[in-house]
């Protein structure tokens, strides 16, 4: 069994506990909470063992007795998920997880210099067998990686050019939405194409953003210039085969991001989340060699199946491909 901990209890932070607990090679040691909250009070009731990076008072005086510390919980673990705000994350590697010398797991909000490879499952788990330090890539980045591995893969491609319309919060988030605007990111390329390029290394890739009033999900607009010419049919062929990838329909009236997450309710998923990367298969269209897609991230989800991948993968689990396989079937994905 490996021995996980989890260290900051957010929106990714509580489903990656979560998705510990469904895993038959895997056991949740106990999480951290900074400050006390109802996200605490839900981990109580579930039996988590809660450490604390704050006052242990704050907790105690709402009833929850902590475990220890952080750094109690890393003596009793072989592996940290750290899914902190950004910045956090790298402080903790060099006040906790290195003097500890514990192996860590950080999300994408982490820079890619501080790990020793970024991560996305199915394009390239090898690169962080047995490492110290891994960044599991950001929503979006996943998203991207996901279908564009698949394409290059089957096609090659010769370039890429993305848009990403990105949501402006999390639904429950009442600090930063809803925004009355749309929001250009004033900066190209975004950071989102050369954080493709730490998994898809050889992908040329160029990418825009902007935020818009939404908190459900972000979008995804791609113009791929391939290397062999294919067809519409072939590529939605292609994402149908695709694990962790979605093909959705205008004709079954899945027209938005809003019934998308409403499927996803529909199918009894846990909180209602949706981790796979919906793609409309009237969105693709293909003009001689050039590709175009239209894709949908649930940015409080996709990246949790990759946290459990990453772990057996900086555990030393050899085999991606099964860890993916598991990691599908313990989470109800691509027919599990």
């Amino acid at each position: 069994m490996i021995k996980v901990g989890l260290v900051g209890y957010g929106t990714i932070g509580k489903r990656v506990a979560d998705a510990v607990t469904l895993q038959k090679d895997m056991k949740l040691i106990g999480i951290t909470g900074h400050s006390y909250d109802y996200k605490i009070e839900v981990a109580k009731m579930k039996g988590f063992k809660i450490f604390t990076t704050g006052d242990p008072e704050e907790f105690t005086k709402n009833g929850i007795k902590p475990e220890g510390s952080v750094e109690d919980l890393i003596d009793e673990v072989d592996v940290i998920v750290d899914a902190t705000p950004k910045k956090i994350g790298r402080e903790n590697k060099e006040k906790y997880y290195m003097p500890k010398k514990v192996k860590a797991i950080f999300e994408g909000g982490e820079k890619h210099e501080t790990v020793d490879a970024s991560f996305v499952a199915q394009c390239n788990y090898d690169e962080s067998l047995n490492k110290n330090y891994v960044r599991v890539v950001s929503c979006n980045t996943t998203g991207l990686c996901r279908t564009l591995n698949a394409v290059n893969e089957s096609f090659g491609i010769e370039s890429v050019h993305a848009t990403m319309v990105r949501r402006a919060a999390d639904p429950w988030d009442i600090r930063h939405g809803p925004i009355n605007s749309i929001v250009p990111v004033l900066e190209l390329p975004s950071h989102h194409g050369p954080d493709v390029q730490t998994v898809l290394h050889d992908v040329n890739i160029f990418t825009t953003a902007m935020s818009v009033p939404t908190t459900l999900m972000h979008m995804h607009s791609l113009i791929v210039d391939l290397k062999k010419e294919t067809t519409a049919e072939e590529v939605l062929d292609l994402f149908k085969k695709t694990t962790r990838v979605r093909v959705v329909r205008n004709a079954e009236m899945v027209r938005s991001t809003a019934e998308i997450m409403e499927l996803a309710k529909d199918m009894g998923r846990l909180r209602g989340d949706m981790p796979e990367i919906c793609v409309w298969e009237e969105g693709i269209g293909v003009k001689n060699k050039k590709l175009f897609y239209l894709q949908a991230i649930h940015q409080e989800s996709d990246v949790v199946l990759e946290n459990i991948d990453a772990i057996r993968a900086i555990t030393g689990f050899k085999d991606g491909q099964k860890s993916i396989e598991m990691t599908n079937k313990s989470m109800g994905i691509n027919g599990f």
